[in-house]
């Protein structure tokens, strides 16, 4: 009921925020276009000619069309479908790696803890583009790539954070009481010591998703990311070639798009942070 408590007034503070409701109000739209576009409900049409080439902004096509005469509002949506699996995606592969091998390093120590460390500190040795690049081009262009590539290297900051709670938790009394009464490493670890850093997991699942955002944004304007399909990457690319005639409709909607989507998690993780970890308010 204590735990309970807590929970409740977290999620309390979290509400009173004015922005962080807007936030994931935000966040809460997006989920629901992507969903809306995957089901083919919205945006199932978007490579259909519906104008003349180049179209500006108007109240037919409200973010006019491109060279093709797609209209370029369906890209978007079609792009943030792509942007949010990807955040789904990479975080349901990073998350449970992190945990898993940080808690491992965190409780058991020595050798396992030698060992984790020593991996996931020569991930961080590589810079993260190039380690991305590598894996892509291994995998080959596409979607899954992108996954697995995000998903591959997105771990190394959740690891490190765990690790180091799980070793402040291991010796505390409750968790010593658990030994007592017969509990084994895996019941101390998994039901007593995982449940009250769970703070740290959704914090870090909130910062996952932007950030796996950008990085697709980043690969697929370098060509290494989705293909076929109009991310928000492939559009900034296209429309690098348009500036020079004035043709900046199609740009300004991907950027707006991938702006609003990523500021909101960058709130909705502050707001987060401050409110599941109060020491931190105000810092």
């Amino acid at each position: 009921m204590k735990n309970h408590s807590l929970w409740r007034d977290a999620f309390g503070r979290l509400f009173q925020d004015k922005w962080a409701v807007a936030s994931f109000i935000i966040v809460i739209a997006y989920s629901l276009v992507a969903i809306l576009s995957a089901m083919g409900l919205i945006a199932y049409d978007w490579a259909r000619e519906v104008g003349g080439s180049n179209l500006p902004p108007s109240a037919e096509h409200y973010f006019g069309t491109d060279i093709f005469g797609r209209d370029v509002l369906s890209k978007v949506i079609r792009g943030t479908q792509i942007a949010m699996s990807v955040g789904l995606a990479t975080s349901l592969i990073a998350i449970p790696i992190g945990v898993i091998l940080g808690a491992f390093a965190g409780y058991f120590g020595g050798w396992v803890d030698d060992l984790i460390t020593w991996l996931y500190t020569t991930f961080s040795s590589i810079p993260n583009i190039m380690l991305l690049i590598s894996i892509t081009m291994i995998l080959g262009k596409g979607l899954f790539a992108v996954y697995v590539a995000l998903g591959a290297t997105s771990w190394v900051n959740l690891c490190r954070l765990i690790r180091g709670e799980v070793m402040k938790h291991k010796e505390r009394e409750y968790v010593q009481a658990a030994g007592a009464i017969g509990g084994g490493h895996f019941r101390k670890l998994f039901k007593h010591i995982l449940p009250n850093v769970t703070h740290i997991i959704i914090i870090n699942t909130s910062l996952q998703f932007q950030i796996a955002i950008k990085s697709e944004v980043i690969l697929s304007y370098l060509g290494l990311g989705v293909q076929g399909e109009p991310s928000w990457g492939t559009m900034i690319d296209d429309a690098k070639l348009e500036l020079s005639r004035g043709v900046w409709w199609q740009l300004a909607g991907a950027t707006l798009a991938m702006f609003v989507i990523v500021l909101a998690f960058n709130l909705l993780g502050d707001a987060l942070r401050d409110s599941l970890d109060p020491k931190l308010k105000g810092k």
